[in-house]
């Protein structure tokens, strides 16, 4: 006989949908760390990112009960899909844009590494950084969450395009105009990107 932690997803959902708490307990215990990075990597706020997570978490109970979650074997990209809804209100509303940052939770520009570390060097690396960040604001949001996914989340494309609901080809070349637009636009405004 199958551990709670053994069984799968779906047999977890049953589990819970049946009447066992357990059920949403384990699941939450699996997929807690994934869910509430790609939060935090957007909102870069604890407690906000813990009120999302907490309302993402209320939505997929609520689905669940009313028995409208349809398993397609997605659950993990179905939950991660919902977060990112809840980020994009919470933008909406508050009419700002999530900043970047690394896996590790620190600002993507500050954890570069550099040979030359004088103060001349350390204002300019700076300058550069605030350009940048302001150049990946820019971006249309479509391109801008491909990039986060991808690059600042590690998602695959074939995770990235479940989330975002798009084939994996639309997310490739959403991709590609990322940065393609961001080439386009350093160069409009001559940064000197030394970024490997």
């Amino acid at each position: 006989m199958k551990t709670w932690k053994e069984k799968s997803d779906l047999e977890l959902i049953q589990a819970y949908v049946a009447g066992n708490e357990l059920g949403i307990e384990v699941l939450l215990n699996r997929y807690k760390t994934k869910i509430y990075t790609s939060i935090y990597l957007q909102v870069k706020d604890e407690y906000l990112a813990e009120d999302i997570f907490q309302e993402t978490f209320i939505k997929v109970i609520k689905t669940l009960k009313s028995g409208r979650y349809n398993d397609e074997g997605k659950f993990l990209p179905w939950v991660v899909r919902i977060a990112q809804n809840m980020v994009i209100d919470h933008f909406r509303k508050e009419k700002r844009s999530p900043t970047v940052v690394s896996s590790d939770g620190y600002d993507i520009f500050g954890v570069l590494e550099f040979a030359d570390e004088s103060p001349e060097s350390k204002l300019s690396i700076n300058q550069r950084d605030l350009d940048l960040k302001k150049i990946i604001q820019r971006l249309p949001d479509d391109q801008k969450e491909v990039l986060i996914m991808r690059h600042f989340c590690d998602m695959s494309f074939k995770d990235i395009a479940d989330v975002t609901g798009v084939s994996i080809n639309t997310a490739l070349g959403r991709m590609r105009y990322a940065l393609n637009n961001l080439r386009k636009m350093i160069e409009d405004h001559n940064l000197m990107l030394n970024v490997i």
